[in-house]
């Protein structure tokens, strides 16, 4: 006959066990979710890498974005629809209050400052579209538009070995952004004018 253990070793052992779900068991639905996103970004990812042409780059890095901005939440999605809304139109104020908001309710999310980077450009602020996309980056790093718009904002400013980084870097994460292998011969000729 097996003795029962004592309850007070199963109360102890509950903290445990409820910390340590067992391999298989059901996880939270948005931790699932986030998770599922994840594994296809790292796959979109390897896809823009080895994606034959620019239309077919141009396709992976839709779906990239639509991945993105699945990780935003409700109103930080409604937020930036209407900032990029603003940034068209061309009013940058009433775009960089939009993007402040998304910021503040969700300052994790790397496209809300790639977004306010671009918004920061067009109001002629370089130095704040500059530290938005540092920040872009250091929450995305493989965020080839950031790197795109860094490399502008650098060649703009004169340095072009900076910006010539800056695209290399790009094109290693998207080999076939438009336009990309145009703006990396110029970059190259500004950067060894430099040099010299």
């Amino acid at each position: 006959m097996r003795r029962a253990l004592p309850i007070f070793v199963l109360l102890a052992a509950a903290p445990a066990l409820a910390a340590d779900p067992p391999q298989g068991s059901a996880q939270n639905p948005t931790q699932r979710a986030a998770e599922a996103r994840k594994a296809e970004l790292d796959r979109a990812f390897d896809a823009l890498r080895t994606a034959p042409d620019e239309a077919g780059a141009l396709l992976v890095e839709t779906r990239i974005r639509t991945l993105w901005q699945q990780s935003a939440g409700p109103a930080v999605a409604l937020l930036l629809r209407r900032g990029a809304r603003n940034v068209e139109a061309r009013q940058a104020e009433d775009a960089l209050e939009d993007f402040d908001a998304a910021i503040t309710l969700q300052p994790d999310f790397a496209e809300g400052w790639y977004l306010r980077a671009q918004a920061y450009a067009r109001a002629g602020d370089a130095a704040a579209a500059g530290r938005d996309l540092q920040e872009a980056l250091r929450l995305e790093p493989r965020h080839w538009a950031a790197l795109e718009s860094l490399a502008e904002l650098q060649d703009e400013a004169g340095d072009a070995a900076g910006a010539l980084r800056a695209l290399e870097a790009a094109l290693a994460l998207n080999p076939k952004m438009a336009g990309g292998e145009d703006k990396l011969k110029e970059l190259r000729r500004k950067a060894e004018g430099e040099a010299l």
